[in-house]
């Protein structure tokens, strides 16, 4: 997939190309049928599949201080753009200039004149330009007058329920990562740098990898049944992306428990910190950047009298784990 860092800087023209407008946070199922869409009409006009996006997210640039957590980074927002077919994506630099232009003037401007779209597709509450004054009905509008189609996607319903992002972030910040599956079409994941913790998990038999996320949006603090991919290798994995003698490359995928929260067992005041135990791995995964995919919530977070009622604690939650995971088909 290529990636335009906006609409100046696009160094090719985009051929006959249907463009998915939107901010796409998540690619939940409700962005995966607006992709569909666009695949399919550019597969049909034998042109460029094309996403036009923003970044930072608007909501950064004209109300801070309201600014939700972003579901998925860029870097993973892109990487779901190109597994659902998207040939290029062009990332818009969200400005207070962008912010004020009206809305006949982005769609001539941008839409028609530099993207050349020939199929436009929008969700149903696809708004646009200065004060979002632009409408679908507006560009609907637009598209007949310039002999472009425009299809306007119905909100995608589980259970009666419209799928969103702002119902995304509320299930996993409830901890209800099993729920914000069936929203988002695939597991909650975080990606982050495997860094040097304090050791107590070893010294207890169950060594942990500490990980330093990269992303923003977390899950409620507690215990999860968990699978953790390896995606870029570190101290501990060889030059194909292996881990150690194990013969686990860099796209399976691992089981395993992992613990969200402050370790009040321990006494300490630090911060929310993440660290998984690997189930039937040992290896040393310093430096490694790892994929953790929520499955499901085991429990809260809770403070036990001693580290033997931990240990005995921890055991039963990979039990659990393990027969959650064994029984999810992933």
């Amino acid at each position: 997939m290529e990636i335009f860092d906006g609409y100046r800087a696009l160094f090719r023209p985009l051929v006959t190309p249907a463009v998915a407008l939107g901010n796409f946070d998540g690619v939940h199922r409700g962005h995966q049928a607006l992709l569909a869409a666009a695949t399919s009409a550019a597969e049909q006009l034998g042109g460029d599949a094309v996403v036009y996006t923003f970044d930072p997210h608007p909501a950064r640039v004209l109300a801070p201080a309201h600014a939700p957590p972003l579901i998925t980074p860029r870097a993973r927002k892109l990487e779901l753009f190109a597994a659902a077919g998207v040939s290029a994506c062009v990332l818009e630099p969200f400005t207070h200039e962008l912010a004020a232009m009206e809305p006949d003037e982005f769609l001539t401007t941008i839409v028609d004149k530099v993207l050349g779209a020939r199929h436009i597709v929008v969700g149903y509450d696809f708004t646009y330009g200065c004060k979002r004054a632009g409408t679908t009905d507006d560009l609907r509008a637009f598209g007949r007058a310039r002999g472009v189609a425009v299809d306007v996607i119905d909100a995608v319903e589980l259970d009666g329920e419209a799928v969103s992002s702002t119902r995304v972030r509320e299930l996993v910040g409830a901890g209800d990562v099993a729920a914000a599956r069936r929203l988002l079409g695939r597991n909650f994941d975080i990606d982050g740098e495997v860094i040097r913790g304090d050791g107590r998990g070893a010294s207890i038999g169950v060594p942990t990898a500490n990980i330093a996320p990269t992303g923003e949006l977390m899950p409620k603090g507690g215990v999860y049944a968990v699978r953790v991919q390896v995606l870029e290798r570190g101290v501990g994995t060889n030059s194909a992306g292996d881990i150690g003698d194990t013969g686990v490359g860099a796209s399976a995928s691992i089981p395993g428990v992992a613990n969200l929260g402050t370790k009040p067992t321990f006494g300490d005041a630090s911060p929310q910190t993440l660290e998984v135990h690997l189930f039937d791995l040992s290896a040393d995964l310093y430096g490694a950047t790892l994929r953790v995919s929520f499955v499901e919530r085991l429990r809260g977070e809770q403070r036990f009298d001693g580290v033997d009622a931990l240990i005995a604690q921890i055991h039963a939650d990979s039990a659990r784990a393990r027969a959650i995971l064994a029984a999810d088909a992933g």
